[in-house]
């Protein structure tokens, strides 16, 4: 077993480049672990409709980068207080979904703290009821990956500021808001210690040494990683165009008059848009949905559309700036 050190980069599209690139090109019957931490961040899952996991107005306002990850599960709010681990290691056909024996050696750590952990669900870590992990596996090539989020310190509260989180699955887990599921190891520890120190200690329970044996990356190797890291984990396309298919019903009343707004959106792009209304307006509103097909589906994006738009032409005395507070929410 080797020990992938990261340098303790805060930057979640290095990490998860240097994750995967572990995971397609290291020796392949050696096992890797791995540690990273990161600037506030969210991260959704391979299969997640990003814009319907993330609370936008809130991740504009805050600047915080959003992420897709390659396995599968659910949308995380991460920051400087959260330790991610990474078990990257061969597929014995036998070890994908078996989230016990990847939690097990993080579970015996946190014991030895004096935190009473254990697995709980289908992959969660919890204390008293409460989540302390998440975990997530992703497997190609005869390689997988297990990792998982261990919430030390982390700014929960922003956790529900930054989430659009399912009803439904709260109501499952028989609760009323993502705050009161979750909790911060450091709240549990028989000794208080920080973040790096705690890391150190997870380290050690499980290579059971103080001897670590870590894995070097040569200049090819930091190539590949460069690469991976700019085609995908820094790439719009895949962050966000890779939500599944959805639509996007907005309605709004104006005093220059009513806007219904009807897109479909696919792979992050507009593919059908239709507008309707009370408004009176000389241009056919046709040329604006038509101009609207192949639009990223992003405020961004969205804005820069509405400027080269007459919109007195084709809204009357619906404003700019109102039709901006509609045409994305």
């Amino acid at each position: 077993m080797i020990y992938i050190d990261t340098k303790d980069c805060l930057d979640q599209t290095e990490n998860f480049a240097i994750e995967e690139f572990a995971l397609r090109h290291l020796e392949a019957n050696e096992t890797y672990v791995m540690f990273y931490r990161m600037h506030p961040t969210v991260i959704v899952g391979k299969n997640q409709n990003t814009l319907a996991e993330i609370n936008h107005a809130y991740i504009e306002a805050q600047d915080i980068p959003v992420l897709r990850r390659l396995s599968g599960g659910g949308a995380v709010y991460n920051d400087q207080g959260n330790i991610s681990f990474s078990i990257i290691t061969k597929d014995d056909g036998a070890s994908f979904n078996n989230f016990e024996r990847f939690t097990k050696p993080v579970i015996d750590a946190l014991i030895g703290l004096g935190v009473d952990a254990k697995l709980s669900g289908r992959n969660d870590i919890e204390v008293a009821g409460r989540k302390i992990s998440g975990n997530a596996q992703f497997s190609t090539g005869g390689r997988l990956y297990s990792h998982g989020t261990l919430l030390f310190d982390v700014n929960l509260a922003n956790v529900e500021k930054a989430l659009h989180v399912n009803p439904l699955k709260l109501q499952a887990k028989g609760v009323k808001s993502v705050r009161s599921r979750v909790t911060n190891i450091r709240e549990h520890l028989c000794e208080d210690m920080d973040i790096h120190a705690f890391q150190q200690v997870l380290l050690q329970s499980i290579f059971k040494t103080t001897e670590i044996p870590s894995y070097v990356f040569s200049e090819e190797d930091w190539m590949q990683i460069r690469t991976i890291q700019k085609e995908r984990y820094q790439n719009w396309d895949w962050n966000y165009g890779k939500s599944p298919k959805f639509n996007v019903k907005n309605v709004q009343k104006f005093s220059g008059g009513l806007v219904e707004i009807l897109f479909q959106v696919e792979k992050g792009r507009i593919t059908t848009a239709q507008i309707f209304g009370d408004f009176f307006a000389t241009g056919d509103i046709k040329e604006v949905e038509n101009k609207l097909l192949g639009v990223a589906y992003t405020r961004e994006a969205l804005d820069a559309f509405l400027e080269g738009v007459d919109v007195p032409r084709y809204f009357g005395k619906v404003t700019k700036e109102e039709l901006r507070t509609i045409i994305f929410q």
